[in-house]
């Protein structure tokens, strides 16, 4: 769902959630993705900002086109998105995380027990 309120650009939210349907296994390999047309209806948005979003993710190598039919999921995509927001998520998201825990005197020993218990103790 677009949130419209957000600081994050809605072109870079759409790009997001093609991502999270590729993911989640929503879209498949060779799948055709919504169109800017569509996503213009649904979020009455202007269809030139999903377009930035579709074509975002034609420059990662996410979606390709297919002239005259629409885009669709490439080969291989759900990986890739896992490899780049796994990159993120080593490079960005943790060391803040990190820091934060120690601004906080929260141990690593602390947040290992934590994320346990939150995962149901596995």
């Amino acid at each position: 769902m677009l949130n419209l309120g957000s600081d994050k650009s809605i072109y870079i939210q759409i790009a997001e959630m093609i991502e999270n349907e590729i993911i989640l296994g929503n879209l498949k390999d060779e799948e055709q993705a919504p169109s800017t047309n569509q996503f213009a209806k649904i979020y009455n948005i202007n269809p030139a900002t999903a377009g930035k979003g579709l074509n975002l993710l034609v420059d990662e190598g996410i979606l390709y086109k297919k002239r005259g039919i629409g885009m669709f999921v490439s080969e291989g995509a759900r990986k890739n998105i896992i490899n780049k927001r796994q990159g993120i998520f080593y490079k960005e998201i943790l060391p803040q995380i990190i820091e934060e825990a120690e601004r906080l005197e929260i141990s690593l020993d602390e947040i290992i027990d934590h994320i346990k218990e939150i995962k149901g103790g596995e």
